[in-house]
């Protein structure tokens, strides 16, 4: 069985680990991690039972697969001392906005998947798009997509499409999150109990999520289907258009792409 071994143990690291785990995919022997980190090392430790040390070397040196889970503003400090090492091996890279050309630089081989999670893969329901290099194998991408399966769905799709990923699914739970606040916190404004509010926002998120996810309709099909001719749902939405919500969210997700570039292009040395 291949050995898979982490670099980088946080929570992006240790909600793929645990989803190996708990799916059967992997034993706990056939895992590693490390981290410089020594807090990061014992919350990996203690979430998946998963030995984590600080030796980058070693771990590389006894894994098949290492997955680069570290942020992309010290993906080359972390890998350049490693770049003879990767011959046989497959690196997976889940570093934001780094593209495959700069991650081929830095360790000597094109054997590399580039993976945009979402951290919903935490309670296994991630949203995860990869794209392959040019020496990855056939048996390379099912063995990235098994790992992705294990905490959501994924797509494969060209890298060009990685910066708009990044955008719209990598931050996209923040921007759900931030929309789940501002509802509560509009609840509590008209008269409800912050705790109350809360409970009927999250069902009510994850209610229209999932009609939506089981086909019931588009999303225009399904808001159309609730609201009424001058009722109390169309004067909300009417505040909604009145205030450009659509074209906001498009500049949100264009931002946040935009920005997924720029990373890439200041790590390009």
């Amino acid at each position: 069985m291949e050995k898979v071994g982490f670099i980088g143990a946080g929570k992006m690291a240790s909600a793929i680990a645990s989803g190996l785990i708990k799916n059967g995919i992997f034993e706990t022997r056939c895992l590693a991690a490390a981290d410089n980190n020594a807090g990061a090392r014992s919350r990996f430790e203690g979430i998946t039972g998963i030995a984590c040390s600080a030796d980058n070397a070693s771990l590389v040196e006894t894994s098949d697969v290492v997955v680069l889970a570290v942020k992309p503003q010290v993906a080359g400090a972390v890998l350049q001392p490693l770049q003879g090492m990767f011959a046989g091996k497959l690196l997976v890279s889940i570093a934001a906005g780094l593209p495959i050309d700069q991650l081929s630089r830095w360790i000597r081989s094109t054997r590399i998947v580039r993976v945009m999670p979402n951290t919903p893969a935490v309670v296994g329901r991630g949203a995860s798009v990869m794209s392959c290099g040019n020496t990855a194998t056939a048996a390379d991408a099912a063995f990235v997509r098994s790992m992705l399966e294990a905490v959501g769905l994924v797509h494969e799709l060209p890298e060009e499409t990685m910066d708009a990923v990044t955008g719209l699914s990598g931050s996209g739970p923040a921007y759900v999150f931030e929309f789940i606040q501002a509802l509560v916190d509009a609840g509590v404004a008209a008269g409800l109990e912050a705790g109350v509010s809360q409970d009927l926002v999250v069902q009510t998120v994850l209610g229209a999520a999932t009609m939506v996810k089981r086909g019931q309709g588009t999303p225009d099909e399904l808001r159309d289907a609730v609201t009424s001719p001058n009722g109390t749902t169309a004067a909300g939405l009417q505040v909604l258009r009145e205030n450009g919500f659509r074209n906001l969210i498009t500049r949100v997700v264009a931002r946040a792409a935009e920005r997924s570039v720029e990373l890439g292009r200041s790590q390009n040395t």
